[in-house]
């Protein structure tokens, strides 16, 4: 029997590909950016370069799970914020696409374009439906400040027959990421219970020892761990804290990373004397998303990459608990049949 096949929207250099690959899946990214791709390219990840509103699941007639990490430049904090004033508006397009109708040439009222993209997995997932191939499951994730249109997605997913888990905003140093970083994540399923992973591991709180918690968890896991340096460093972020550009957030290296951003070359890292050591190279940034060690980055803009990249090992988690490996629902599918 083939292996299942898995269509990711805005694939990025790869990180749910990755996450999907360990499981056995066979993946096909569509991924608009040239840097991407190049890394892609190199990391042998099958890829459809071009803009995902181009397609549609008739590209695709074998593939059973949809998933996606819209782009988040508009949600996020560092961002403009044109996605975050818009979600009233975002919402109203979801509610009107569930309804039958086709949006997509009354999105330039949105400030930014890129906005518009949280609504192209909810495009695909209703053009399969209306094609009579529904996807088995979806797995969609994307910034906290989209959780709003993520349980939108929800109420029109359950209404055509999904099971669909609450959407939730998950912390990625609860599933064993070198980083604090927080994902909306939603997961549906159309002929079984929908379920979002369990945290493995503690969540990080500053100052509390990571040998404090729960003791069925797993501590979270500190720099230290991932990274290959001799001797002990903290990281100053270049970003402010509470409001105040000056006031510069530090954590050790026996502790998390913060977010992983493309700007994570501008963070300092310092001996703890206060000397001045080199800064992430692309390498270190990659393993603190987990990608795996002399992970292939190739282009340009490595830094964006990374940092708009879900963590493989947050990608696994929650394919895991969604779909299970790939011998798993192939065993499923196969029962059903």
């Amino acid at each position: 029997m083939p292996r299942p096949e898995i269509v990711d929207l805005f694939a990025g250099p790869g990180g749910l590909d990755v996450a999907a690959r360990d499981l056995g899946y066979e993946v096909t990214g569509i991924e608009f950016d040239q840097d991407a791709c190049d890394t892609r390219s190199e990391a042998g990840l099958q890829t459809l370069q071009g803009d995902v509103r181009d397609f549609g699941p008739h590209k695709f007639p074998n593939a059973t799970v949809l998933a996606g990490g819209p782009p988040c430049q508009t949600f996020t904090v560092a961002g403009g914020g044109a996605g975050r004033r818009a979600l009233d508006e975002v919402i109203d397009f979801t509610r009107r696409m569930a309804g039958g109708e086709d949006v997509r040439s009354k999105l330039a009222v949105l400030d930014d374009e890129r906005t518009g993209l949280v609504l192209e997995p909810l495009r695909w997932a209703l053009e399969a439906l209306r094609d009579g191939r529904p996807y088995e499951a979806i797995v969609l994730e994307q910034v906290p400040a989209v959780l709003p249109v993520w349980r939108e997605y929800a109420k029109v997913l359950s209404t055509n027959g999904y099971w669909v888990a609450e959407p939730k905003v998950l912390h990625t140093e609860q599933f064993g990421v070198p980083q604090t970083r927080r994902r909306a994540i939603l997961v549906a399923r159309l002929s079984a219970m929908a379920e979002l992973p369990a945290p493995t591991h503690r969540l990080y709180r500053k100052g509390v020892p990571r040998g404090d918690g729960d003791s069925t968890l797993k501590p979270w896991v500190p720099m230290s761990e991932v990274l290959d340096r001799a001797t002990p460093f903290e990281v100053i972020s270049n970003y402010g804290t509470g409001g105040d550009p000056k006031a510069r957030g530090r954590r050790s290296s026996a502790e998390p990373a913060f977010t992983v951003t493309g700007k994570v070359s501008r963070n300092r890292v310092v001996a703890m004397d206060g000397t001045e050591l080199s800064r992430f190279s692309d390498d270190e940034a990659g393993r603190l998303q987990t990608f795996p060690p002399e992970y292939p980055w190739s282009g340009r803009a490595i830094a964006q990459q990374i940092g708009n990249a879900i963590p493989p090992l947050l990608g696994r988690a929650v394919l895991g608990a969604a779909i299970g490996s790939a011998d798993e629902y192939a065993g499923r599918v196969s029962v059903q049949a």
